[in-house]
C-alpha cells in the first residue's frame, strides 16, 4: 500500500459551474471521502437522482470487492486466505490487480499494493513522528516484515487468486479510487451517452469533452504547502484539457503528513523497496494516463522514491508526469515536467 488514504487531493475544477439546465451535479460519499460529478445529460430519459443511484450502486460494488474496511470483502476475505488457497474474484478485482502488477513491474517494485507490513511496523497508519524517526525497526524487524511484502507473491489463474506464503495481504487504496473514477466515467459515456463530464473522486479526476462554458475542463494544482487544508489552499498552476480528448488524472503527495529530522524531510509514504520512509521525495507528483487507475498508481509509484530517481524513471517509461518541488531557497516550488508532459502541453 502506498498510504493512498492519506494522499491529498490537490485536483479541483476550477471553472465557475453556469444554471444552464443540461449540466447537472451530483455528489455523495465513498471510499472515506467524496466524489464530485459534472456533466451534460440532454436525454432527459433518466434525472439525475436515477443516474446517481447507478453511480452509487457501482461504487458499493467496488467497495464491496476492495475495502479492507469490510470484513467480507473480497479483498479482506483473501487477506485471511491461507497460503495456496484459491479464491474466486470478481471482474473489477481482476482489472486492478492487473493494473497493479504492471506498475509494479515497470515501476521496479516502488508501486506494492502489499506493503502494508511495513506500514504497520513503523506505525504509519495515521501520523509519522519524530519519536519513531529516533528509534526506528532495526534492519532484522524490517527484513521480517518484508518476506510478507512483494506482489509476486500473489498469483492470478483466470479468476482464481491465491498466495504463495501465509501473511501475504492486499491494500488496493492506492488504486481503487482512480479505477473507481473509470468506471463512474464509463457509465456515464456509455450507459448514458454523456460526452461532456467531469468526474472526480478524492482528488483523481476524468474529464471529457467540455464544461458548461462551452470550454475544455481546467484543473487546477494545489502548492504542497504544509498544514494547508481545502478551505486555505493555494493553486500553484492548471492543466486544461486537450481539445477533443479525455485527460485522466492523479496527483498523490505526502506534504501534509510529512516531518523534518536531522535536516532531512521524511514522507509517510514508504519505499517498499527499502522498507524506510522516502527522504527527499517530490512533495507533489501528478500523473496523466490512459485511466485514470493506471494514473494513480503511477503518482503513488514516483512519491515512493526520491525525487530524481522518480524523475528518471518517470521519463525513462515516457510518463506525462509533473513534479512540484521546493526551490533551492525553500522560499517556494519548482514546476518539473517529464519530457512527455512537455510535449503534450507545450504552447
Amino acid at each position: 500500500m502506498q498510504n493512498a488514504p492519506i494522499v491529498i487531493m490537490t485536483a479541483t475544477m476550477l471553472t465557475a459551474c453556469s444554471q444552464q439546465s443540461t449540466y447537472q451535479t451530483v455528489s455523495g460519499e465513498t471510499m472515506g471521502t467524496s466524489y464530485h460529478i459534472r456533466f451534460e445529460y440532454a436525454d432527459h430519459s433518466s434525472d439525475a437522482a436515477s443516474i446517481q443511484a447507478a453511480i452509487d450502486e457501482r461504487l458499493q460494488a467496488i467497495n464491496d470487492s476492495m475495502s479492507t474496511y469490510q470484513e467480507n470483502s473480497t479483498i479482506s476475505r483473501f487477506n485471511r486466505l491461507p497460503a495456496k488457497t484459491d479464491l474466486i474474484i470478481d471482474d473489477d478485482f481482476i482489472q486492478v490487480l492487473t493494473d497493479s502488477q504492471t506498475v509494479y513491474q515497470l515501476s521496479n517494485q516502488a508501486f506494492d499494493p502489499t506493503v502494508y507490513p511495513l506500514v504497520r511496523l513503523w506505525g504509519f497508519g495515521g501520523q509519522m513522528s519524530i519519536e519513531r524517526l529516533q528509534s526506528p525497526p532495526t534492519e532484522d524487524d524490517i527484513a521480517k516484515a518484508k518476506q510478507w511484502v512483494g506482489l509476486d507473491k500473489v498469483t492470478l489463474n483466470g479468476q482464481k487468486l491465491s498466495k504463495s506464503i501465509d501473511g501475504v495481504g492486499l491494500d488496493f487504496s492506492a488504486i481503487a479510487k482512480g479505477y473507481a473514477v473509470d468506471v463512474i466515467a464509463n457509465t456515464l459515456h456509455h450507459d448514458y451517452g454523456v460526452v461532456n463530464y467531469m468526474v472526480e473522486i478524492g482528488g483523481e479526476v476524468a474529464t471529457l469533452g467540455v464544461n458548461d462554458k462551452g470550454e475544455p475542463w481546467t484543473l487546477g494544482i494545489d502548492a504542497p504547502i504544509i498544514d494547508s487544508g481545502v478551505k486555505n489552499r493555494t493553486v500553484l498552476t492548471t492543466l486544461t484539457q486537450p481539445i477533443g480528448e479525455p485527460m485522466h488524472l492523479a496527483t498523490s503527495g505526502g506534504y501534509r503528513n510529512s516531518i523534518e529530522y536531522d535536516g532531512v524531510r521524511f514522507s509517510h509514504t514508504i519505499n517498499p523497496i527499502t522498507g524506510w520512509p522516502v527522504a527527499n521525495n517530490a512533495p507533489s507528483v501528478t500523473v496523466l494516463h490512459d485511466t485514470v487507475a493506471l494514473a494513480d498508481a503511477w503518482a503513488t509509484a514516483l512519491t515512493a522514491l526520491p525525487y530524481t530517481e522518480a524523475l528518471t524513471l518517470a521519463n525513462a517509461q515516457g510518463l506525462m508526469a509533473m513534479f512540484v518541488i521546493e526551490n533551492p531557497t525553500k522560499t517556494g516550488f519548482d514546476i518539473v515536467q517529464t519530457d512527455a508532459m512537455q510535449q503534450k502541453f507545450a504552447k
